[in-house]
C-alpha cells in the first residue's frame, strides 16, 4: 500500500507570519495522523523560517513517524542525532529560495553526505535522500549508503502537455533505476490534487511526502477531510 507522509510546514508558516502560539504543526499533525496518514514531514530550516526547533522535538514526542527534513550541515545532523525520529531526508537548502528547488548534489558531494549517512544511522535514523531522476545522482544515493531516494516531482509538477510526460517518463526510469540498486523509493514536491495521477504511474513507491496542497485544502475543508481526499486519490495505485 502506498504510504502518505503530510509535511505541516505551512500550518508554522501561518503562525509564524504573526510570531504567535497558534495554529500548532503538532495539532495539524495529529489530525493528519488521524485521518489516516502514516507519517509526518517537518522541514526544519537553518533560517528557522516556519518549523522552530521546539516543533521538532514536540512532534518527535508525539507522532508515530516523523521525516524531518534538514540541510546537511553539522548542526542539522547533531540535532537529528538528539531527536532521532524515525527519519531524515536530507536536502539542499538556499537562504534566498521560497521553497526547496532541485534535488540534492549527492555526486558532487559524496564524501561529506556518506559522512552525515554514516553518523545518522549510528544514531538508528533511517536515510532518505531528495534527489532529482538522474541516474548519477542515484548511483551516488546508493554509493552514501542511503536507505530510500526521494525523487523530486517539483519539475514535473510545474510542467504541462509534452513536457509533463517528459518529466514523467524521466522519474519512471529513475525509479526503475533506483529499484535495481536496492534504494527504496519516495516522491514529493508539487504534487497535487490535480496533478497526482501521472504520479501514479511511477513504479516501486513506497511513500508520498505532500504538505502545501493538503494545508491549503485544510484551510477549507479541514485537515482531516484533506488528508482523507489525497488518501482517496493515491488507492488505485498499484507497484
Amino acid at each position: 500500500m502506498l504510504k502518505l507522509g503530510v509535511n505541516i510546514d505551512h500550518i508554522a508558516t501561518v503562525r509564524q507570519a504573526r510570531k504567535a502560539a497558534a495554529p500548532r504543526p503538532l495539532e495539524g499533525a495529529l489530525l493528519a495522523e488521524k485521518a489516516g496518514a502514516w507519517g509526518i514531514t517537518a522541514h526544519l530550516r537553518e533560517d528557522r523560517r516556519h518549523i522552530q526547533d521546539a516543533d521538532i522535538r514536540e512532534l518527535a514526542a508525539h507522532v508515530k513517524n516523523l521525516n524531518m527534513e534538514m540541510a546537511v550541515t553539522d548542526e542539522m545532523v547533531r540535532i537529528a542525532c538528539a531527536v532521532r525520529p524515525h527519519s531524515r531526508c536530507l536536502v539542499p537548502e538556499k537562504r534566498q529560495e521560497l521553497t526547496t528547488e532541485g534535488g540534492l548534489d549527492v555526486a558532487g558531494q559524496l564524501e561529506k553526505v556518506a559522512a552525515a549517512v554514516e553518523k545518522l544511522h549510528a544514531a538508528g535514523i533511517v536515510v532518505s535522500l531528495f534527489i532529482d531522476p538522474e541516474f548519477d545522482q542515484l548511483d551516488a544515493a546508493a554509493k552514501a549508503g542511503a536507505d530510500y531516494v526521494e525523487l523530486h516531482t517539483g519539475t514535473y509538477s510545474n510542467a504541462a502537455g509534452a513536457e509533463r510526460r517528459k518529466e514523467l517518463d524521466r522519474l519512471i526510469a529513475a525509479a526503475e533505476h533506483a529499484h535495481k540498486l536496492g534504494l527504496s523509493v519516495n516522491a514529493g514536491h508539487g504534487i497535487d490534487y490535480g496533478n497526482i495521477a501521472g504520479i501514479l504511474e511511477i513504479p516501486h513507491l513506497s511513500e508520498l511526502n505532500i504538505g502545501h496542497s493538503i494545508v491549503g485544502r485544510a484551510i477549507m475543508t479541514g485537515m482531516e477531510q484533506a488528508v482523507r481526499e489525497m488518501l482517496d486519490a493515491m488507492k488505485p495505485y498499484a507497484k
